[in-house]
Formats: structure tokens, C-alpha cells, sequence
């Protein structure tokens, strides 16, 4: 009996043993997931009015009460309608008289007519494709060496501090998300660009898709500021000492993903000198062609880090520079 109390006692113990175990392990690999932080910075619309084109037409370009040029100051009546249909007169009435139909089928056509490469006509210009401008949505992603400590907290200040409610405000929030990377060159390691040329139907869901697929690669968000409306964690995420110890931070992974009206050509980066240039071509971006703006960084809470694996996993494309 004592025997089989002796065998049930040490099962129990041992079960108990297996459960602290399993608790300890996985509570260990939430606090590693859990330690993925991320900063936002994010604002602007796609729906905000496009500037209207201008509109330039000839001296022939209407007709209204006759034609000015020929000097004839008479009405579009009966007596041209004659001889253009051959009972009567000819020669310059139906020219007149067909040069003003094809001004005026003209016209129509352009008022009606969808996307194109515009018109140019008997001296009339029209850009078709107005309503709907090209746009180029890019990202820009540089991994710095985590001594970069000032840089963090710049993105902090500037989360904290930044207008992303306004265009002028957004504007000035990427050129000192740029200026505060450019004055850290001696961390950068890593680098990549990216450009997409589009229109602006479509802008929209091409700038999304490349700022969700950043964002998914946090577990939490503890900073941003979202058109406005700022947002901090209430308590920083934290780590026993043992496992900053094992795994100290080695990166900084930045990223801008940039949507501006017109075409904007990204170089191919393989050198410091590529990124200087992608970002100042960035950076130069006027509030009137910045139509929205994705700034994002990781580590952000304190306790965080991103170690040379993280980096591999989660950015794979990334170059050394």
C-alpha cells in the first residue's frame, strides 16, 4: 500500500514538474512575441479634390452667331444648310458650314470621353486623364545599427509633436522623419526602395497593402499618431534581465511608404549615396503632391530590441549598403 502511495506521490510531482515547465516555456515565448513593438506615424486621404487642368481653345474653337475668321457675321440658319447639302451654292459656305460640325463633334467627344492621352485639335489642348492623375506610391526601408538611439527618439518626438491632420502639417512630417535619418548615415546598414507608378483609382489599395504588410509585423503598436489622434502605451513592455542579456539589440528597421501625385522614380539602392538620394527625393515632396504618409519604426518601447535573426525573418530584402 505505502508502495503504490510512494509511486502515485512521485507521478503527481512529476506531472506538477511537467506543468511548471510548460508554463515557464510558454510564457517565455509570449513575452518574445509580445516583445515586438512598433511607432506609427500616419495621416492623409486619397479623396481630397484634384487641381483642375486648363482649358485653351483657338480663335475657331466655337461657333456662335458666324465665323469670325472668314468674315462672314451671319447666323447658322437656312441659307447654309443649302448649299452644304448640294441644292444650291458651295464652295466656302460648306467649308464654313463643316468646319463649324466638326468643331462642335468635337467638343462633344472631349466633354464625353473617359481616360486617354488627351487631345490636341486645331490648336485646343485637354488633358483627359485629369480626373484621375498619376500617382507613385513608395517605400523606403533602412536598418540602422541600434546605437542609433538618437533617431529613436526624434520618431518619438515627432509622434508625439507631428500635424498629420493637415497636408502642409503631413508634409513636414516626412521631411523631418527624412532629415532625422539623414543625419544618422555612420548607423545605416541596410537599405532598400521600392516605386510604383499608378493612377489614382487604384493608388489607394497599392498604398494600403504595403503599409498593412509592414504594420503585421509588429505585435503591438505603443506609439502612433493617426491623423491626429495620438495614442501610447501605458506601460512599456518588459524583459527579465536574463533574457536581455541573451538577446541584446542589435537594429533599427525604419520605414516610409510615401503616396505623391506625379511620377517619382526611386533609385535602385547599393550604396550609402543611393539612399541619401531616394530620400531626398522623398523628402522634396511639396504638401500640394503629398497624398498620404506611413511612417513606421521597430523597435519602439525601451525594453524592445530586434536582433540580427529578427532582421533576417522579418526583412528578408533588405541590402547591405
Amino acid at each position: 500500500m505505502n508502495k503504490k502511495r510512494s509511486i502515485y506521490t512521485i507521478f503527481s510531482r512529476l506531472l506538477v514538474a511537467i506543468a511548471l515547465v510548460g508554463v515557464l516555456v510558454f510564457s517565455n515565448a509570449d513575452a518574445a512575441l509580445a516583445a515586438r513593438t512598433g511607432g506609427r506615424i500616419s495621416g492623409g486621404s486619397f479623396r481630397r479634390s484634384m487641381p483642375s487642368r486648363t482649358y485653351r481653345s483657338s480663335p475657331s474653337r466655337g461657333y456662335s452667331g458666324g465665323y469670325s475668321r472668314g468674315g462672314y457675321r451671319g447666323g447658322f440658319g437656312f441659307p447654309f444648310l443649302i448649299p452644304f447639302f448640294g441644292f444650291g451654292g458651295g464652295g466656302l459656305f460648306s467649308i464654313l458650314i463643316f468646319i463649324a460640325i466638326a468643331n462642335f463633334l468635337v467638343s462633344s467627344f472631349r466633354n464625353i470621353a473617359g481616360d486617354g492621352e488627351g487631345l490636341n485639335l486645331g490648336g485646343s489642348s485637354y488633358d483627359q486623364n485629369s480626373a484621375n492623375p498619376a500617382v507613385s506610391v513608395n517605400k523606403i526601408q533602412v536598418g540602422l545599427l541600434a546605437e542609433a538611439r538618437g533617431l529613436k527618439a526624434d520618431l518619438d518626438r515627432i509622434a508625439q509633436t507631428g500635424n498629420t491632420g493637415s497636408s502642409a502639417g503631413l508634409a513636414k512630417v516626412l521631411q523631418e522623419t527624412n532629415l532625422a535619418l539623414l543625419r544618422h548615415p555612420e548607423y545605416w546598414v541596410y537599405a532598400s526602395a521600392d516605386s510604383e507608378q499608378t493612377r489614382l483609382v487604384s493608388a489607394e489599395a497599392k498604398f494600403n497593402h504595403l503599409a498593412l504588410t509592414e504594420r503585421s509585423k509588429f505585435q503591438a503598436e505603443t506609439l502612433s499618431n493617426v491623423k491626429q489622434q495620438i495614442q501610447e502605451a501605458n506601460r512599456a513592455l518588459t524583459k527579465t534581465e536574463d533574457t536581455l542579456t541573451q538577446a541584446p539589440g542589435e537594429y533599427i528597421v525604419v520605414t516610409l511608404v510615401v503616396a505623391a501625385q506625379g511620377k517619382l522614380k526611386l533609385p535602385d539602392i547599393k550604396s550609402d549615396q543611393d539612399l541619401r538620394q531616394a530620400l531626398n527625393q522623398v523628402g522634396s515632396v511639396s504638401s500640394d503632391q503629398l497624398l498620404a504618409l506611413e511612417v513606421l519604426w521597430t523597435p519602439q518601447a525601451e525594453s524592445d530590441t530586434l536582433s540580427a535573426d529578427d532582421l533576417v525573418a522579418a526583412y528578408p530584402h533588405l541590402k547591405m549598403i
